[in-house]
């Protein structure tokens, strides 16, 4: 009795089993503080749930078409035309059960046994193991605090080869809050030019969680908007994770085979979900300005706190809920005989001796840092970083 070959080789998710292992301490009483969940803490604004609620009391209760309802589509096609002046149809959208699903659906549509997807790291922890999952080979561009962790052009040119397929693009960025500029996108562009088989898939989930300015999307650059795949959703910018709730916008040849692969395996997503999000994307966006702007007041906080942490190396997110210090001065260093060799072994002695939960930067492709979330309050973070310098000062 064994499992598939295809699930052997996947690895857990990184951030899903420290979150566990952070509720499994809690059950036993521990008060631990858990900066490990990529999940906005604010409830979903009422106006948004008030949708959800007259949509059951509409008997929206049956299947929905698979790519999503018209409604919901046109809503996302409207936000794309106004907030990031791209002209979409509806048949250019399609709506997942989250935006890692529509991440997936793209790598699986895309991805032939063999080829190559070229990945900046640090990377999102599943980018990787899609890829594996659909026989293809990640490849790792990286990008050290050094430089802000994007990757140059140069870089990109040196990665590309005859068997290149796609490119993952995560701006902001999960982990580390890197924000490519529109001429830093630019620049890129300018490589995929010269190589036109290759899709850009562009995860723009933290889209609205910026504090350097208006969002950059690579398909804005010219002659980039038709190789390109936008992921984007609901769960970040309205505080809706449970929802589940993703979409593409994309050429219609890859929105086609999308629908294609998931209405064999999912078909729509959440009927209600789909008009809570309808009315996310085409109501009033007060409130996401206010959770941004208290993600920047938090973001300020725990860079400071970071910095004034010994042996932590730490540069400036410049978006969404995440920072990623350098830690390994830290490694080597020993409590109680216990030697802690890597990142992970340091985010386990945060958890058992400190009791704050974080998550190994080698989940994301860094082995030299850890992710913190700032998606709790002030006082969390005020009382998290006082824990962690507690327990950085028992390592000798």
């Amino acid at each position: 009795m064994k499992l598939s070959a295809r699930l052997n080789r996947l690895e857990p998710s990184a951030t899903l089993a420290m979150s566990q292992k952070s509720a499994e301490l809690k059950a036993q009483g521990v008060d631990v503080i858990n900066l490990s969940v990529g999940e906005p803490d604010f409830n979903t604004p009422d106006a948004i749930k008030e949708a959800a609620k007259q949509a059951v009391d509409d008997n929206y209760s049956r299947y929905s078409p698979v790519p999503g309802y018209p409604v919901l589509r046109q809503a996302i096609v409207d936000k794309l035309k106004k907030e990031n002046g791209l002209e979409y149809s509806i048949s250019q959208i399609l709506c997942s059960n989250g935006a890692k699903q529509s991440v997936c659906n793209v790598i699986m549509a895309l991805v032939d046994e063999g080829d190559e997807v070229i990945i900046p790291a640090p990377y999102w922890v599943s980018y990787t193991q899609m890829v594996k999952l659909a026989d293809g080979v990640p490849v790792i561009v990286n990008a050290g605090i050094e430089q802000n962790f994007k990757i140059t052009p140069a870089q990109l040119e040196a990665a590309i080869t005859e068997r290149t397929r796609a490119f993952i693009l995560c701006s902001p960025s999960n982990p580390t809050g890197a924000v490519y500029s529109k001429a830093e996108l630019e620049a890129l562009a300018e490589v995929f030019k010269r190589h036109e088989n290759i899709i850009v898939i562009s995860d723009e989930i933290y889209e609205h969680i910026n504090y350097v300015g208006a969002h950059a999307s690579i398909a804005q650059v010219e002659g980039m908007k038709d190789r390109t795949v936008i992921i984007n959703g609901v769960s970040k910018a309205y505080a809706m994770t449970g929802w589940r709730i993703g979409f593409i916008a994309a050429p219609e040849w890859i929105v086609k085979g999308c629908n294609k692969l998931q209405g064999q395996y999912t078909s729509g997503p959440c009927s209600v979900s789909q008009i809570a999000a309808a009315n996310a994307f085409s109501g009033d966006q007060q409130c996401v300005e206010d959770m941004r702007l208290a993600f920047e007041r938090r973001k300020n906080l725990i860079v400071k706190l970071c910095r004034e942490t010994p042996g932590f190396e730490t540069n400036e997110p410049e978006g969404a809920f995440y920072v990623f210090p350098k830690v390994s001065s830290y490694f080597g260093k020993s409590y109680n005989g216990e030697v802690i060799k890597d990142n992970m072994d340091l985010a386990m002695f945060l958890l058992n001796v400190g009791h704050v939960a974080t998550v190994g930067g080698g989940a994301f492709g860094d082995p030299d840092c850890l992710r913190m979330s700032y998606a709790t309050s002030d006082e969390n973070i005020v009382e998290a970083m006082r824990r962690i310098n507690e327990a950085l000062a028992l390592l000798k």
